[in-house]
């Protein structure tokens, strides 16, 4: 796998744990106020740079996890049981 692979490993897993980990701990606010941009149920505090440090933590895992498992012989096409049948 050349690095250019692994960047974009990293950046799909990225992407989708900071899906997965933006709603968590938000507490939407009861007061709207349209004049000022703050409307119903947008979160008070947002806490954006603790949630892309999480984020960043996260998807290095797990990327990792993916880069192992796409280098190992456990899950492979050409050997094992995901092997495609001899003709």
């Amino acid at each position: 796998m050349s690095w250019f692979t692994g960047f974009v490993t990293f950046a799909l897993v990225w992407w989708l744990t900071l899906f997965a980990i933006l709603p968590l701990g938000t507490r939407p606010g009861t007061e709207a106020d349209p004049e000022t941009g703050g409307w119903r149920g947008t979160p008070q505090r947002p806490d954006l740079g603790r949630k892309i440090l999480i984020t960043t933590l996260v998807a290095a895992v797990i990327s990792a996890g993916v880069i192992a498992l796409i280098h190992s012989d456990w899950l492979s096409f050409r050997s094992g049981w995901l092997a495609m049948p001899e003709k």
